[in-house]
């Protein structure tokens, strides 16, 4: 089992949702996050600074609204939804996204007890 986290362009949720479904995994949670990667985006200034007090422009990069989408998949369809994913969301821009895959060691359904792979169908 494995859980799969993808930080993704939020004006790409609608596609992704689609592709998701039409490869047989619609189930998943997406919520808005804010974050960056390593790249020198645009800059923030200071709250009440004046235009020319250049030196005091706050270097960090801003954060941007993006989506996370979490979904956990059995063993054999892990690929199936990292491929689903770039395919759906790579533009070849900076700022694509990200996709992290991590063990999941069990899952539970609620409703009847239920554990394991069989709880993700």
């Amino acid at each position: 089992m494995k859980l799969i986290l993808a930080m993704i362009r939020i004006d790409k949720m609608a596609a992704t949702k689609l592709a998701l479904s039409d490869v047989g995994l619609p189930s998943f949670t997406a919520m808005p996050v804010l974050g960056r990667g390593k790249g020198k985006g645009g800059f923030e200034k200071a709250v009440g600074l004046d235009e020319d007090q250049k030196e005091l422009i706050i270097e960090m990069p801003r954060l941007k609204s993006k989506r996370m989408i979490t979904l956990v998949v059995t063993d054999d369809k892990k690929e199936l939804a990292v491929e689903t994913l770039i395919k759906t969301n790579q533009t070849g821009k900076s700022g694509d996204g990200k996709i992290f895959i991590l063990p999941a060691s069990d899952s539970y359904r609620v409703r009847t007890g239920e554990n394991g792979d069989i709880t993700l169908d």
